[in-house]
């Protein structure tokens, strides 16, 4: 995986991860756990049950089970859709930002083209631009035959940390 949050060496013992349980279980890899470990995957990515299985700013796939993510028809609701894809593109954003910058979004949009109510969406962001100040992802989720369910675009801002 390429990132830029591999650690630096700083001499003293790195002190615990409260969140290291959380991390492994969403799939993200060892060497990010440090970037990560003031806030785990995030609150709402954690309830949604999205689990990383590639993580590149390029090109970064999760799943999220449809089961507890419906709405009230019994369908993918379609703010699950809208998170699944802000979490994929801010966190290939912040790869891409690396450690001493932010990476927030500032626009998503998305079209719904069928709905799921049963089985496991994945999400997989493609990077259209990867730029010092902006990146724009494309997100397509689909079901677990393979079919297109939704297209996203995020559009994020990267700032120096403050």
């Amino acid at each position: 995986m390429t990132h830029n949050y591999t650690p630096e060496p700083s001499g003293q013992e790195p002190t615990p991860n409260p969140y290291a349980a959380e991390l492994a279980a969403a799939g993200v890899p060892e060497e990010m756990h440090e970037w990560l470990k003031d806030h785990g995957i995030g609150r709402l990515a954690a309830k949604m049950g999205i689990v990383f299985t590639e993580m590149t700013p390029e090109h970064l796939v999760a799943t999220m089970p449809v089961e507890g993510n419906q709405q009230v028809a019994g369908i993918l609701h379609g703010g699950a859709h809208l998170v699944l894809a802000e979490t994929l593109g801010s966190f290939a954003a912040g790869m891409h930002a690396g450690r001493d910058r932010q990476a927030m979004g500032i626009e998503i949009s998305a079209t719904h083209h069928r709905s799921a109510s049963s089985g496991t969406v994945t999400g997989t962001a493609t990077a259209v631009h990867l730029g010092r100040t902006l990146t724009t992802h494309e997100v397509v989720m689909t079901d677990d035959d393979g079919r297109r369910l939704s297209t996203a675009r995020i559009t994020n801002i990267i700032r120096d940390k403050r």
